[in-house]
């Protein structure tokens, strides 16, 4: 179901390029109004400050490796989304969009590796910044527009949850509670279900049986109301089972037989 964090450039962004007047003073920025390589993207990354939200439309899982991190789940197979057209449009403007999808084609970048300064960077690919008639400017003279600094901001936001993030998912590892995932699904009709594998989850039982003193730290340092969205969410993969069988992307038997693991990474 879900694949390891990625090591290179992070998903959907093809290249990076430091945002700066004397290059980028005279563009503008636009949104974007198609992003088809999210049509193939079945899993996003998620901070824990979006769990809330999320769970209320998404799967919550943990990509497989030594160094997990959440994922929105958008489709039980790779390859597929869910939640947006071909075009990468989403289906659905009630549905909660990831903070990830929300500041694409921008991030914070470090230009250098032994620098701990992070720089605007925009993926150039994403047609988003250029000469346009509309849209609105990136810089004001030589210093960011108004625009710009709201674009910032919210990069800076998303580091700050990032950092929770990382924070949430050392002490995950630590509690001994992350363990590999199965998920199956016996549809109306069938023998035998279809199980799902290649992701890590909480282990059900063994958080049950935590002590209290494990509890009480989890309940203190914020871990508790977010494991238990993560297990909330997971009852959203039959949701997303029947989303693919709707759209024609479900399991059949020519496809995929009974009791075999979705594609995995």
């Amino acid at each position: 179901m879900a694949t390891a964090a990625p090591t290179a450039l992070p998903i959907l962004y093809n290249q990076l390029e430091p945002l700066n007047s004397q290059a980028h003073g005279s563009l503008k920025v636009r949104g974007i109004e198609t992003l088809p390589a999210l049509a193939q993207v079945h899993a996003i990354p998620l901070t824990v400050d979006e769990f809330a939200a999320a769970q209320r439309h998404y799967p919550i899982i943990f990509s497989v490796g030594d160094e997990p991190v959440p994922l929105a789940l958008m489709a039980l197979n790779e390859g597929l989304n869910t939640f947006v057209d071909k075009d990468g449009k989403p289906l659905d403007s009630s549905v909660y969009m990831p903070a990830y999808l929300r500041r694409y084609p921008f991030l914070l970048a470090r230009l250098s590796p032994d620098s701990d300064e992070l720089s605007l960077c925009f993926d150039p690919t994403a047609n988003a910044i250029g000469d346009f008639a509309e849209g609105q400017p990136l810089f004001d003279g030589d210093q960011p527009s108004e625009s710009t600094k709201a674009i910032l901001e919210f990069c800076e936001q998303f580091e700050q949850a990032g950092q929770r993030t990382q924070f949430f998912m050392e002490e995950l590892k630590k509690s001994g509670l992350l363990m590999d995932g199965e998920v199956a699904i016996q549809p109306e009709g069938s023998d035998q279900p279809f199980v799902y594998r290649g992701f890590q989850m909480i282990d059900e039982e063994k958080f049950r049986e935590a002590r209290g003193d494990e509890l009480r730290k989890m309940n203190q340092n914020g871990m508790l109301p977010l494991l238990y969205a993560h297990l909330f969410s997971l009852g959203q993969v039959r949701d997303l089972f029947s989303r693919q069988v709707q759209q024609g992307t479900g399991p059949v038997p020519a496809q995929l037989q009974p009791q075999a693991s979705s594609a995995q990474s």
